[in-house]
């Protein structure tokens, strides 16, 4: 087990660049299955995510290949599902991430029946799937849970009109691949509008498929009776972009990030023009440039195109360092405030109150022993020891390698001092029973 140290006080300059979004990959790769022939999927992100993933298709008979060019992943990933059959999921694997329930959506489509294990990943508070099921049992399917496992059977998928009733990127995407092969029409209303979903989509399409209305909330599909094998590029990742984006606003002088797509970070953007900090967009590059002193916002997560949920924990260390009180809201995950305690041990002046947390600032952070609870905990906890002074000390790095491509490389890079040190058994045994 590993820990990351961050040496604050370091200031940011230079270029990063971007690589291909999380949250596609872990939707890509499972709609690839549904093709008759081999998928390419280039331009992937390097996090374990995408290995699990990888691992997973294989142990149900997929062959899976990956480009040379870094190894072991490779940031192209070619998929032959010819010789799958359908078999129950493992768990071991689908406990890892929660992403593993879109296997749910394209194992329906292609074999009209699915087995699953409840999936798992970073725990953010209740996340239910009911709006998959939903979708899943419109379209023909009988939905059971099973000791512990889902279990999905349908004689024949036929298209429904399924009405959303919150607004699930995660449901929209797994009923559009459940879709995609059934008899007929399906039409998603108030379906989610993330770039993501788009990304998907154009993967289907390029299948084979006929999907209408990505990106407004109604989308129609008419089924098909077979997909075929493409090659697909990946859309860069707006996460990661707007992580760095944060930690230049933060700690930087000037930093320009390359390979993003700006229109997919507008609610981000706006919201650091509002404190202060400059921002030149091009075609596919931010030029940030920091100010010293920055003014508090306020901050609502909210589906897209509002503010992402997975920005909120790193925006919530930039804002103990503006003047002011900011308070961040969480409509999508109210759970998601794990960070906080991390961050006062740090000195931040940080109050909850219900779903809400309400900094103070400015505050000059101090070098702590952190852990980070989940992925975009640990990317708040890492800006945080950019900020600090002396050095921060954080664990739980397998959260942070989820969804984040050689981030202390990266940091480096920049002109930060972060590097990886070995635990020790010690250190690793109060971990385990903390």
């Amino acid at each position: 087990m590993q820990k990351i140290l961050v040496e604050g006080g370091r200031t940011l300059n230079g270029k990063v660049r971007i690589n291909g979004a999380k949250n596609s990959a872990v939707a890509l790769i499972p709609a690839a299955i549904l093709a008759d022939s081999s998928v390419t999927i280039e331009g992937l992100p390097n996090i374990s995510d995408v290995d699990t993933l990888g691992g997973l298709l294989e142990e149900i008979g997929a062959k899976v290949s990956w480009g040379e060019e870094e190894p072991p992943f490779g940031n192209t990933m070619t998929i032959d599902p010819a010789s799958m059959v359908s078999m129950p999921l493992p768990n071991g694997r689908v406990k890892k991430l929660r992403a593993s329930y879109y296997f749910m959506g394209a194992m329906l489509g292609k074999f009209n029946q699915a087995v699953i294990g409840l999936p798992g990943g970073c725990y953010l508070g209740p996340r239910p799937i009911d709006q998959h099921i939903k979708g899943f049992e419109a379209l023909g399917a009988e939905v059971t849970n099973e000791q512990g496992a889902i279990y999905l059977r349908a004689k024949e998928l036929r298209g429904a009109r399924i009405y959303l009733d919150v607004v699930s990127v995660g449901a929209t995407i797994n009923i559009m691949l459940a879709a995609v092969k059934a008899k007929g029409k399906t039409i998603i209303e108030n379906a989610a509008k993330e770039p993501e979903i788009i990304d998907v989509a154009t993967l289907l399409t390029n299948m084979g498929a006929k999907i209408k209305g990505v990106g407004t909330d109604v989308i129609r599909i008419e089924g098909v009776s077979a997909l075929h094998g493409c090659r697909h590029t990946i859309i860069p990742d707006r996460i990661e972009a707007g992580t760095y984006a944060i930690a230049a606003a933060a700690q930087g002088n000037e930093v320009i990030i390359d390979n993003v797509i700006p229109q997919h970070l507008e609610s981000l953007l706006a919201k650091l023009r509002e404190m202060g900090v400059t921002i030149d967009v091009s075609d596919e590059q931010l030029h940030i440039v920091s100010k010293k002193q920055l003014k508090c916002v306020d901050i609502k997560t909210l589906v897209y195109p509002g503010f992402p949920t997975d920005l909120q924990q790193p925006f919530t260390t930039l804002l103990t360092k503006a003047e002011g009180t900011g308070v961040i809201t969480d409509t999508i995950y109210s759970a998601r405030l794990k960070h906080i305690d991390e961050l006062r041990r740090m000195g931040a002046k940080i109050k909850v109150q219900g779903g809400s947390a309400i900094i103070t600032g400015p505050i000059k952070l101090e070098g702590a022993r952190v852990k980070a609870s989940d992925l975009r905990a640990g990317a708040a906890l890492i800006i945080a020891g950019l900020m600090a002074e002396g050095i921060t000390e954080i664990t739980g790095v397998e959260h942070i390698e989820r969804g984040y491509e050689k981030i202390t490389e990266k940091l480096v890079q920049l002109g930060a001092n972060v590097w990886r040190e070995e635990m020790t058994e010690q250190e690793i045994e109060q971990i385990q029973n903390a």
